[in-house]
């Protein structure tokens, strides 16, 4: 007798709750005209970027926090519910113990175990990927993912260059099973060249070049930033990431509903969107409001663009990133929340 082979059930992941916090702290271009040689107009033509918020105090995990309360009481769950926590940072609390460690302690999530994931601008992406196949695996029911970054504790505020860019901010989405496997993380691209390491990147405070007196006097603790190498390889990497999910997934242009790109700088974005021959109007962008958050700009817009109702229950949606590294990722997902 043949023996009856039973398919098996997709599990698919799926985002169902977000959540964003942004500091109180308002500080536009012309915050920077009184302290740099720069103006507005100049901020804006060559970033898209008006203002930013500053977190004065606290670290990281605070602006995670209210993120993730939000994301949890929209979902109508407790802290106790969730089963992991994932923090993409690159500026964590401290080295040790990890950011998910303290959120967990903070939030009260007293069931869930974690870790912190380093990506740069691509690490929400990357997190949400790693989330997805935790959850497809059974590891894990309830993931909560918090993108972040309090970049005012690495950027130089006298270097013209860098302190127009960056802000501090967190996003957080709550990522579970999901019984309609039409929605859900569908599929993803990441790829890497470690030869962009000295485009961007942080001289001193690891463990090749330890933090000393000396590291301090001549401000190595700071993000440094070949701007023109920078934008000459995101435009390129972003594109083709993008392009090849696409492709993948035999999803054209047209089909699309949004692309929820890294908030790095306007210019890169309308660029990406040329090559793809994608209207901005179908384009998700809010730099302009808080330039970038690094590891939080792709959470915030997806829980911005929630909160608005501005998302169709599965709406084809692809998220890309590109970052430090160099690092680049796109994620293909059809909008799961109704």
């Amino acid at each position: 007798m043949r023996r009856q082979v039973i398919p098996t059930r997709i599990v698919r992941a799926a985002i169902t709750a977000t959540g964003h916090y942004l500091p109180p702290d308002v500080y536009p271009n012309e915050y920077f005209e009184r302290r740099l040689e720069t103006t507005d107009a100049w901020i804006r033509s060559r970033t898209g970027i008006a203002e930013r918020r500053f977190s004065s105090v606290g670290g990281t995990s605070d602006l995670i926090v209210p993120a993730a309360r939000r994301c949890l009481d929209v979902r109508g769950i407790s802290p106790a519910a969730i089963d992991c926590i994932i923090v993409a940072t690159m500026t964590p609390d401290r080295l040790c113990p990890s950011t998910a460690a303290v959120v967990q302690r903070k939030l009260g999530a007293v069931n869930a175990w974690g870790f912190d994931l380093a990506g740069a601008c691509s690490g929400f992406v990357y997190g949400l990927i790693v989330a997805a196949k935790l959850v497809e695996s059974g590891a894990v029911r309830r993931l909560l993912l918090c993108g972040a970054d309090r970049m005012s504790s690495v950027v130089d505020p006298d270097d013209r260059a860098t302190a127009v860019l960056f802000g501090d901010g967190a996003g957080a989405v709550l990522v579970e099973p999901v019984e309609d496997e039409s929605v859900g993380v569908l599929d993803h691209v990441c790829h890497m060249n470690g030869e962009g390491e000295s485009s961007l990147h942080i001289p001193a405070g690891g463990s090749v070049e330890p933090a000393s007196a000396d590291s301090v006097a001549t401000r190595r603790h700071y993000v440094v930033q070949d701007g023109p190498a920078v934008f000459k390889a995101a435009v390129v990497g972003m594109a083709e990431v993008t392009e090849e999910i696409l492709k993948r997934n035999d999803v054209s242009v047209a089909d699309l509903a949004w692309l929820v790109p890294h908030q790095a700088n306007r210019r890169i974005i309308e660029a990406v969107a040329k090559r793809l021959g994608l209207a901005l109007g179908r384009v998700i962008i809010n730099l302009d409001r808080y330039g970038n958050t690094v590891g939080a700009t792709i959470p915030i817009a997806l829980s911005e663009w929630n909160e608005q109702g501005r998302f169709t229950h599965g709406d084809r949606v692809v998220l890309s990133a590109f970052g430090a590294g160099f690092t680049a990722g796109s994620v293909y997902l059809r909008w799961a929340i109704a």
